[in-house]
């Protein structure tokens, strides 16, 4: 079975490029751009050459390139002029422009290579922050906007997730541990599975030379009481993205504060849109972040 998408409305293109529908109307009649085919009830939809295209005018685009100027290209100029600019002064745009692309076409081999070209520039901090974190954000309004399905979304995900996990394996190969009487504990709550944030700042910890234990996703409160006896203190770091939810956030604070916190030299450090809805918090050692950088900017490292 193909699983490509290869029909596109005009919404999506809209969605994806950030080119407003009636502007693409326009350029498409002014200066005849795109085909759109036609199903067998007379629905207009594009091809993923047409959107491969809107994709690259979008960028030239925003580069200065007025549309005229653009339509007077060939077929194989446009691409061309498109990697020129981006050799020279802006690859992040263009760079995830071929992440989307590989996403929508659940291409590994595209991801793959524009990593490995990434890589041979940039440290991975850098690609984290200045590639992925930006795709990830377009990637949640291309989900709302129902312009790609989950599907799409896990595959770009998955794909990120192993380059953090190959990178936080090099880090350990480049670590020398030792059994430390502090540690940072990553973990998510019951029934919260967001963890490509939580994941990279295990990653800077290993990179720090400091001690991490990573639990993962979904992680009972009462399975994190044996690492008391373990360690004298613990830094706890963890991301509410959608749990806990809203009404039950001032429960498990308080919960965790009574079986993990209290009479301790422990913190816990929260990030993640939840956060946003914590109010009056007033446990100092309970600290909020709206972001994983920000929690990486401001941690006291042990």
């Amino acid at each position: 079975m193909n699983n490509i998408k290869n029909k596109f409305s005009i919404k999506d293109l809209e969605n994806l490029s950030g080119i407003k529908a009636h502007t693409i109307r326009i350029w498409e009649k002014r200066y005849n751009l795109f085909q759109p085919n036609r199903t067998e009830t007379n629905i207009r939809y594009y091809s993923l050459a047409s959107l491969q295209k809107i994709l690259n005018i979008s960028y030239l685009n925003k580069n200065g390139y007025k549309i005229s100027k653009i339509a007077s290209l060939n077929a194989d100029e446009i691409p061309a002029l498109v990697k020129q600019i981006a050799e020279e002064n802006d690859k992040n745009n263009h760079t995830i422009n071929l992440l989307k692309l590989a996403m929508i076409n659940f291409d590994q081999g595209l991801f793959y290579k524009t990593y490995n070209d990434l890589i041979n520039e940039f440290s991975f901090k850098d690609i984290f922050y200045d590639v992925f974190v930006p795709l990830l954000d377009e990637i949640g309004l291309l989900w709302q906007t129902d312009t790609i399905t989950p599907a799409h979304e896990h595959f770009i995900v998955e794909l990120i997730k192993q380059k953090i996990i190959l990178n936080t394996e090099k880090a350990l190969n480049n670590s020398k541990p030792t059994k430390d009487t502090n540690a940072y504990v990553l973990y998510l709550p019951d029934n919260e599975v967001h963890e490509l944030g939580l994941l990279f700042t295990n990653y800077e910890i290993i990179n720090k030379g400091s001690h991490s234990i990573y639990l993962g996703q979904s992680v009972p409160l009462d399975s994190l009481q044996f690492l008391l006896s373990q360690y004298d203190e613990i830094t706890f770091v963890s991301c509410f993205t959608v749990k806990p939810e809203k009404d039950d956030l001032v429960n498990y604070l308080k919960e965790f504060d009574s079986k993990l916190l209290k009479n301790t030299k422990n913190k816990l450090i929260i990030s993640g849109r939840m956060t946003s809805l914590i109010q009056d918090l007033s446990n100092p050692n309970i600290t909020t972040y709206k972001s994983t950088k920000e929690v990486l900017e401001n941690i006291q490292y042990v």
